[in-house]
């Protein structure tokens, strides 16, 4: 599985890529949104992991600029990985396009929960 985390912080990858190698996932990083939209339009990812609050762009708009596009990248599953408590985040990071919200510090458990809803639902519910 190839994962894209887009996160400014160089520890929050770093635990994040720690976990995904356990998983035998390949992770490949951007610190901010801009370059984060570049790498999509450059691979595939079967996942991507976003913060929030970056410097630049911030995560909504990022997510937003994503499900944008007319093409098969634009589809790809989006989880935010937040510290941002505010009682209306899940909606409206849901509204913008994403599939999951998940919070820090970030678990291995509910990374893993996370992308094992979005992988079963793109299979049909399939157990894989």
């Amino acid at each position: 599985m190839n994962v894209l985390f887009i996160e400014d912080d160089r520890m929050n990858r770093r635990v994040v890529r720690d976990m995904l190698d356990v998983a035998g996932a390949s992770m490949t990083e951007a610190e901010d949104a801009e370059r984060g939209l570049a790498l999509i339009d450059a691979q595939d990812f079967q996942v991507v992991l976003i913060d929030l609050r970056m410097p630049g762009m911030d995560g909504i708009t990022a997510i937003r600029h994503i499900r944008a596009r007319g093409d098969a990248r634009g589809q790809v599953p989006i989880i935010v990985v937040t510290a941002d408590t505010a009682i209306d985040l899940r909606a409206r990071c849901i509204d913008a396009g994403a599939d999951e919200v998940i919070f820090k510090p970030v678990a291995m458990d509910q990374l893993f929960d996370a992308m094992g809803r979005i992988l079963a639902r793109d299979a049909g519910g399939m157990i894989l």
